[in-house]
């Protein structure tokens, strides 16, 4: 099985597309599908498209990669429908599996975590299920494979023990999905992953590699499998390798090992032999937190025993056990996203169930109206709407790579507001331009039919102030300047105003295709044809065009 599936743009982050197949998702869970679907929703999901015979596609958040896969989801519904709840417990066997690493590895993608899962009968959603999993952990916890790269291989076709280490880039292997062999530079260079992640590697003079004691390759991390260990269907044994180069790498390995033993995998331990000293994988049991109830009340609004709070955490899937007025919790070795007790919190009250809230009038009696800025963004919908285009609603940060350099424009360090403490490459700054983020947008969505209208209203810091900008980008393959420019016109006309169209210097635009928008002598905007490179770094092979004005000061004064 291949190292994830297609390279995603790797500067995205997007919610995650779960396929429940009904049948098997009714097996997992132990209830009905009629049971399961009028409750998911509250356990956190997004309920999609489906057929209504066979599956429903189901959206979850990033900060919940451990419901990723089908496994994980039908473990989080037995706890949620009261079937089997409080802490899963894993046994990981003693396994006779050793893989060295090899100090050489230290400078390019030093972490690994390992483990062998055996006696698995895979079925199709179960081989979808795992796949799926492997590319979704890969952008979620992974950042397209920079911090966590993930290799399943059948283990009956190699020979332990493994050895993990930089090699040559002359070093040759038959990669997956080859049928000949090819030096791991060639790879890079030719197969359509090592095309995709090449960068991650860029400036290494090594690269790093799984072999066994024959010398046989299992992976070349993160790039692509060896074609020996590809997963077949009848494979039942499984050696899964995680590589990276954050802790959260250990993470990716307890979600994947924990959603093969809820399929009935037996689950085996791997000694890692590192130079400074050997460590066990995988690491399955529970992290221990102890709460106040107190502070649970507090945040959350209820007025729950600690009895109570109990309860729902062990919906949930946590342990818990009352102390006096608090209680000690135990987390599951696959949750990923708690990193604090209100994480554990935000869980009790699902336990506890949103839809029991009970809607309270404020004890304050006022007349509100809404701002004129919200007033003018209604109005600008409306606008937009009624030219064929779908709002949407980007994140605010971003970083110097999407905002600058993909759209070919130059930093400019007195525009940008830098996040002091950034806990993602992808989130260093406040965005100046909204523009970057739309063609994310498409990015990701080049699966959907085309053509494709999307606009955004909201605010862009530059120079240490904040301004509202309108953004609004079309792409098909008939995308071109005169398109955008009777958007230009129509949404001017609407807003009463005449503005002044004069030659651009923007580089995101194609030379001769852009344009500046001008009012009262002052430059409000511009738009145009994306210029190819713009388009090709941001991955997408169809024309497009866009604009992106400020409206906070375009409006007439007085208009309502």
């Amino acid at each position: 099985m291949a190292e994830g599936c297609a390279p995603l743009h790797e500067d995205v982050i997007v919610v995650s597309v779960v396929r429940l197949y009904y049948e098997d998702l009714e097996e997992m869970v132990g209830a009905s599908r009629e049971v399961i679907m009028a409750r998911i929703a509250m356990m956190g999901a997004d309920i999609g498209k489906s057929n209504e015979e066979d599956y429903v596609d189901v959206e979850f958040f990033p900060d919940r990669p451990d419901l990723y896969s089908s496994e994980g989801v039908a473990r989080a519904l037995q706890g949620f429908l009261d079937i089997k709840v409080g802490l899963p417990e894993y046994q990981v066997h003693p396994g006779e599996v050793t893989l060295k690493v090899d100090s050489s590895v230290e400078s390019v993608r030093p972490l690994i975590g390992c483990a062998v899962v055996k006696d698995l009968e895979f079925s199709d959603p179960a081989i979808e299920s795992l796949m799926d999993l492997q590319e979704d952990l890969h952008w979620g916890l992974g950042r397209n494979r920079r911090k966590v790269a993930i290799g399943v291989h059948d283990i009956s076709r190699v020979v332990p023990p493994f050895t993990y280490f930089a090699a040559d880039p002359s070093f040759e292997f038959v990669p997956l999905d080859f049928d000949e062999s090819l030096s791991m530079r060639d790879i890079l260079k030719r197969h359509p992953k090592g095309i995709g992640y090449a960068s991650i590697l860029e400036g290494f003079d090594r690269y790093p590699l799984i072999t066994d004691a024959n010398g046989d390759v299992l992976s070349f991390p993160p790039i692509i499998n060896g074609e020996l260990t590809r997963v077949v269907d009848d494979t039942r044994d499984l050696f899964i390798d995680v590589t990276g180069t954050d802790p959260v790498v250990y993470k990716a390995l307890n979600i994947v090992v924990t959603a093969l033993a809820e399929r009935g995998g037996r689950v085996e331990s791997v000694q890692v032999k590192r130079p400074e000293g050997d460590l066990t994988f995988p690491d399955l049991s529970p992290a221990r937190w102890k709460v106040e109830v107190e502070d649970a009340n507090r945040l959350i609004g209820f007025n729950l025993s600690p009895e109570d709070l109990a309860i729902c955490l062990e919906r949930m899937r946590f342990g818990a056990q009352v102390q006096g007025r608090g209680l000690e919790v135990l987390v599951p070795p696959y949750r990923a996203d708690i990193m604090h007790t209100w994480d554990i919190f935000e869980d009790a009250a699902k336990g506890y169930g949103y839809d029991k809230l009970v809607p309270t009038l404020p004890k304050t009696v006022t007349v509100g109206e809404p701002h004129p800025f919200e007033i003018r963004k209604s109005d600008l919908r409306e606008i937009m709407v009624g030219l064929g285009y779908l709002e949407t609603m980007p994140f605010t940060l971003t970083s110097e790579k999407t905002n600058f350099v993909k759209m070919r424009r130059s930093v400019q360090d007195q525009e940008v507001t830098r996040v002091l403490h950034p806990i993602s490459e992808l989130h260093t700054m406040v965005r100046t331009s909204i523009l970057p983020s739309i063609l994310e947008i498409f990015a990701i969505n080049q699966h959907h039919p085309l053509p494709q209208r999307i606009f955004a209203l909201g605010d862009v810091l530059a120079r240490g102030k904040t301004r509202q900008d309108l953004a609004a980008a079309s792409i098909h393959s008939g995308a071109d300047f005169a398109e955008v420019r009777s958007v230009v016109d129509a949404l001017f006309r609407e807003l009463s105003i005449e503005p002044e169209i004069v030659a651009s210097e923007d580089g995101a635009f194609l030379e001769g295709r852009r344009a500046d928008l001008m009012v009262n002598g002052k430059k409000v905007g511009s738009f145009g044809e994306f210029h190819p490179q713009v388009l090709r770094s941001f991955g997408l092979d169809q024309p497009a065009v866009g604009l992106e004005l400020r409206w906070d000061i375009l409006w007439p004064s007085g208009r309502s």
